[in-house]
């Protein structure tokens, strides 16, 4: 078996010599002390608010251009489905080769990609034209994401100590959400600044390519090294191996069932959004941004819990209420006619999807061991992101025959039936 070599910087933690309990503030930020982990959070923060400045106009722009929902599904399929096809090499890849490099590849890809998508709309190609680039970059992009995930989630764990990697996963999910409202909010400003929504789209596009710079930059001026020894057999194997041992153990098994069925029926209200807020609240594009937003703000709110709380018992059980409690929210938004209690609704469901993703994720990082993160992540994220493009293609068909609201409404309840499932079954995952 392969074992990679971590030669990382002493950590800069600061410790407290009067041996003092640490305060809530203190607590909620504990990964913070590291300076590496400081750096990758602010890089990866401003490109991840440019990701969502630009995933939010491409909804709109992508809406206004058809006049059909439907291409909010293939949009999102295509921008996720390469999780499916290469993640599980980019996992093998993330063990074998240095995972800075892989990052920073990824990065320069999606930077090339993100100017490319904002010329087109500059120079106002033709609309179908136009949106089929825009499909294929969303697949482009997708695809370098694929490889450049496993690498991510596997260099966290290696920038801090391990009693501090709950409190570190849970501070990468506010960055990821918190980019989401930042992204959210500056998005609306091209589209109020400038008449042309294709040169207000340009803009978005734009600013998102320029965000990648960022995260580059901190990339470059990580102090921690990964130096892979030299493999034993090939990908193909080292694959195989990764699928074995996430197989042989129920409760690896079932939690990445837990995260596919999360996404999957959990994740389309908010690939969604933008025909909530055009056909059924009538809100314009500004009310699209405003809920994008307060989903991301209850995000937030869910992820500064999650380290607040620190390294809890019972995450496992906890997990599967959290996922009870995200069905029933996305049931109740599904029922609702004011757009003010709908705005409250997003919000509460960004909460109860944070905790539970963050929750989901420290179970799988803290069962796995380095040798095979990498392997065993990719599997993990192929179930956690794959699952999100197949339930936006399913609701975007299903859309052509069912009201949208209906379609939501039952993958909320199943939601909710299979958490109840696993709470009051025998799965090892309550144990955890």
């Amino acid at each position: 078996m392969s074992k990679p070599i971590v030669v990382p910087e002493a950590p800069s933690e600061v410790v407290d010599p009067a041996g003092k309990k640490e305060g809530t503030l203190a607590r909620v930020f504990r990964a913070f002390t590291y300076r590496d982990f400081r750096l990758l959070w602010f890089g990866a923060f401003t490109s991840s608010s440019g990701t969502w400045l630009q995933e939010t106009a491409l909804s709109w722009v992508l809406l206004q251009l058809t006049n059909d929902p439907s291409y909010l599904g293939y949009n999102g399929f295509l921008s996720t489905a390469p999780i499916l096809i290469f993640t599980l090499i980019g996992g093998v890849l993330a063990d074998r080769f240095d995972r800075r490099r892989i990052l920073i590849t990824s990065q320069w890809s999606q930077l090339t990609f993100a100017f490319t998508l904002a010329a087109l709309a500059f120079f106002k190609v033709h609309s179908m034209f136009l949106v089929t680039s825009a499909l294929l970059l969303s697949f482009l992009t997708g695809c370098v994401q694929a490889f450049g995930g496993p690498a991510y989630q596997s260099l966290i764990p290696m920038l801090i100590d391990k009693k501090d990697l709950p409190n570190a996963i849970a501070l990468n999910s506010i960055q990821f959400q918190l980019a989401r409202v930042v992204g959210a909010s500056i998005g609306s400003f091209p589209f109020a600044i400038f008449a042309d929504q294709m040169i207000a789209a340009s803009v978005s596009f734009g600013i998102n390519g320029l965000s990648f710079i960022a995260v580059i930059i901190a990339l470059m001026s990580l102090s921690v090294r990964h130096i892979p020894r030299t493999p034993v057999g090939g990908v193909r194997s080292q694959m195989s191996e990764g699928l074995r041992f996430v197989w042989h153990q129920e409760a690896l098994r079932s939690l990445t069932f837990l995260a596919f069925a999360s996404t999957f029926l959990g994740m389309q209200f908010t690939v969604f959004l933008a025909a909530f807020a055009r056909d059924i609240f009538k809100t314009g594009a500004n009310g699209n941004f405003k809920m994008v937003a307060l989903t991301g703000a209850g995000a937030v709110t869910g992820a500064l819990i999650v380290a607040g709380l620190g390294n809890i018992q019972n995450k496992g059980r906890k997990a599967l209420i959290m996922q009870i409690c995200f069905g029933i929210v996305i049931t109740s938004f599904t029922l609702v006619h004011s757009i003010w209690i709908a705005y409250g609704i997003l919000f509460i469901a960004g909460i109860f999807m944070m905790i539970l993703f963050a929750m989901i994720m420290s179970l799988v990082q803290l069962i796995v061991g380095d040798e095979m993160r990498g392997r065993v992540l990719s599997i993990y994220m192929v179930a956690f992101r794959g699952g999100m493009p197949l339930g936006s293609l399913a609701t975007g068909l299903l859309s052509k025959h069912f009201p949208l609201p209906r379609i939501l409404l039952v993958e909320g309840t199943l939601l909710t039936v299979i958490a109840l499932g696993y709470l009051f079954s025998r799965s090892e995952v309550k144990e955890h």
